[in-house]
């Protein structure tokens, strides 16, 4: 069986898309754990949480991945896709970090009524 190899161009713009891909993954938790806030579902919440960081781990490996290769001698071309990826995924990190400490505020508030 011939084994398809992809160019670099074609790998890093795979890569950027799995980046894009489970930080919107992410994001969606993210914003479903924020409702269960609204509600005061803390449990829900912190779940949905969990799952968020679960995916966001995927799209940092995946970053990861390319710049340990960088590192290592392998050449990529400079790519809008890749930093567009690494954009998205530092935003939507930073989204997760508020939104944590969103629920942990809210259910110290909730805890003391």
């Amino acid at each position: 069986r011939k084994e398809i190899r992809m160019s670099n161009n074609e790998y890093l713009t795979s890569i950027s898309m799995k980046i894009i891909l489970h930080s919107g993954n992410a994001r969606t938790k993210a914003n479903k754990a924020l409702d269960e806030l609204a509600e005061h579902k803390f449990d829900r919440a912190k779940k949905l949480m969990e799952e968020a960081r679960n995916e966001i781990i995927l799209a940092h490996q995946a970053q990861t991945k390319i710049i340990q290769e960088e590192a290592s001698g392998e050449h990529y071309e400079p790519s809008l896709l890749f930093s567009h990826a690494q954009d998205t995924l530092m935003t939507i990190m930073s989204e997760l970090n508020i939104t944590e400490k969103l629920i942990m505020l809210f259910e110290t508030l909730e805890n003391k009524r």
